[in-house]
């Protein structure tokens, strides 16, 4: 996210997905071309982190605009919460679920598939619901140094106040990575 809390840039619309600049909250793990790399020490840590995670839990808009990431998100099981059923294409995804019985039940069913693993959620509705719904433990935030100035904030509105704790903080040069718990 930027440092004032956008995770994507003006003109986030179907044709431009993330708006203007998008990229520039994922160099610290993605070329300008956008292919994926591990980065080195801590930040790569991280990244292994993610793709050791058992399942995922993702908002349709997110998923519509990558293409349901072509069925595969390091090979484990997707979890879609929604109030509409799926396109037609997810047909050809066979690791894609929508879950149109609420946040509750789709965190239940990546939860169950994730087995001992944890359970990775994107997309920023998403996670405010999850949170709501209080049915997610940490958040992991990428501080990117750039101010956006204006898009898609990551925690536009949220029921009532949440307190977090922080965990752990990884700060390199290209983002600072923050994990909080969340206190209930």
């Amino acid at each position: 996210m930027s440092l004032d809390g956008y995770i994507a840039g003006p003109n986030d619309e179907p044709g431009n997905p993330g708006g203007d600049r998008f990229m520039r909250l994922h160099e610290w793990f993605a070329t300008p071309e956008g292919e994926f790399f591990r980065p080195s020490g801590p930040a790569g840590e991280l990244m292994d982190e993610w793709n050791a995670t058992g399942a995922v839990l993702a908002g349709r808009r997110l998923m519509e605009q990558v293409d349901h990431w072509k069925g595969d998100h390091h090979g484990v099981p997707i979890f879609v919460p929604s109030h509409r059923p799926p396109p037609p294409s997810v047909a050809n995804y066979p690791l894609v679920t929508y879950v149109t019985d609420g946040i509750e039940s789709a965190m239940a069913q990546a939860k169950a598939a994730a087995g001992d693993r944890d359970v990775l959620v994107h997309g920023a509705y998403t996670a405010q619901r999850a949170l709501e719904a209080g049915v997610l433990d940490e958040i992991q935030i990428h501080q990117i140094p750039v101010l956006f100035g204006g898009g898609r904030r990551q925690f536009d509105v949220l029921p009532s106040r949440i307190e977090l704790e922080i965990v752990r903080v990884i700060d390199t040069p290209e983002a600072t990575h923050i994990r909080y718990r969340v206190r209930r």
